[in-house]
């Protein structure tokens, strides 16, 4: 007999995700005249963060130090960009971690709506067999993200950000009952708060993150995991030239993790 799905998880997620408000992640360039109305502005980005660690959400990926570029495409509320992130440190049993994300997004007011493909080429074999090709559900290395960000003005610089994974390696329990290794999907969401300011020209950045169900991709059971604080500041290299930099202190209560991360900004 085949087992029924039960639609209350997805159900679940798609409410939890609409109820809430929160974008899913600049040099400028060429500025284009509309001849009947304003200009609008196209704005090409592109550059690279160096960090001690690849903590996501309240989790280490990789185990070491990573380059993380990035390149993306603005035009009238509509962003279409890539991020990436490799590990510097090799290790014998899963090689250098690498991800790369493709997103696009658009922004109306004070909220974006995106949508992120999450993949995880194989380390060891990085030009070799990764299946980024492969879309199939049961087969996939690809998850893709649906999430909705609100962004407050600047009195109210509050951030919500609520995002469910509805496509691909994002599986629930098996029979043993261990998430990942099951066959249906498991919609697994992620919703955090943030309220960033400026305290005498240094940014602070209070967030705290969570789960309301399990998963493999966050934890065993709803709750929160993650939450810290990140302190960022702009140091001057040259009279033309300041470095962005930037530390976190990152803890996972739900792991019984804690992390302290430095990074900067190219």
């Amino acid at each position: 007999m085949k087992k029924r799905v039960s639609p209350l998880k997805p159900i679940l997620a798609f409410l939890l995700v609409s109820i809430l408000f929160s974008p899913c992640f600049s040099q400028t360039g060429d500025i284009h005249q509309n001849e009947k109305g304003p200009s609008i502005p196209v704005q090409f980005s592109l550059g690279a963060d160096l960090v001690s660690r690849y903590i996501w959400r309240g989790k280490d990926y990789g185990n070491s130090p990573a380059i993380q570029p990035n390149v993306s495409f603005s035009f009238a509320g509509l962003k279409i960009g890539a991020w990436g992130s490799y590990g510097v440190l090799y290790r014998e049993n899963s090689g250098n971690y690498a991800e790369l994300d493709p997103y696009v997004s658009y922004t109306w007011k004070w909220f974006t709506v995106g949508v992120t493909d999450y993949f995880f080429p194989n380390g060891l074999t990085p030009n070799d067999n990764n299946r980024y090709f492969n879309y199939d559900s049961k087969q996939t290395g690809h998850a893709f993200e649906g999430c909705i960000t609100f962004t407050g003005p600047e009195k109210f610089p509050l951030q919500v950000f609520a995002g469910t994974l509805f496509y691909g390696a994002d599986k629930g329990k098996d029979s043993t009952g261990v998430y990942g290794l099951g066959t249906n999907n498991n919609y697994s969401t992620y919703f955090e708060i943030s309220c960033p300011f400026t305290v005498r020209g240094i940014g602070v950045k209070p967030f705290v993150g969570g789960i309301p169900f399990g998963s493999g991709w966050y934890g065993p059971y709803g709750g929160v995991v993650n939450a810290g604080l990140t302190v960022s500041k702009s140091i001057r290299i040259s009279k033309e030239y300041e470095l962005p930099v930037f530390t976190s202190i990152i803890s996972n209560p739900q792991g019984q993790s804690v992390f302290l991360v430095f990074g900067a900004s190219l």
